[in-house]
């Protein structure tokens, strides 16, 4: 029986960490979208961010974005309506981005970090779940900041 099911984008830079934790979710039996990209060829991450945060607003599940620092791909998730992209570098910043923001995506920067703590922080986000309470609230301030 599977996990979950996760979508993962990356850019040329983040595309070997991509393939790792791919391959890491699949052995604890989440079902993986990889909406590329698949080589380390330049490419542009704006087009990966988008691919991805299209599904995970279509599909209703949790999203992998790696890039060189994390930025691009998080700038560039956020600026997509009910995307709450979130950069970790560290498992802490990862429950915390889950339990209180209601993170769906998790951004990671793979010239920054290693694998064994990227592969921590996945673990870390999506084996955290959102709280709710008072920050529903706050979450839903914050998803209404781009509608006024």
């Amino acid at each position: 029986m599977a996990q979950g099911y996760v979508v993962l984008g990356a850019d040329h830079a983040g595309y070997p960490l991509k393939e790792r934790i791919s391959a890491a979710l699949h052995e604890q039996g989440y079902e993986c979208e990889d909406v590329g990209t698949h080589s380390t060829e330049s490419c542009d991450y704006p087009e990966f961010a988008s691919r991805a945060c299209r599904r995970v607003l279509e599909r209703e599940v949790p999203g992998i974005l790696i890039c060189g620092s994390g930025l691009g791909m998080s700038m560039s998730a956020n600026r997509f309506s009910g995307i709450r992209a979130a950069l970790c570098g560290t498992e802490y910043a990862a429950k915390m981005a889950r339990g209180h923001n209601d993170a769906n995506v998790l951004c990671l920067g793979a010239r920054i970090i290693g694998e064994d703590l990227a592969w921590a922080i996945v673990e870390a986000f999506l084996g955290t779940g959102f709280q709710g309470g008072r920050h529903a609230k706050r979450v839903e301030l914050m998803d209404s900041l781009g509608s006024s």
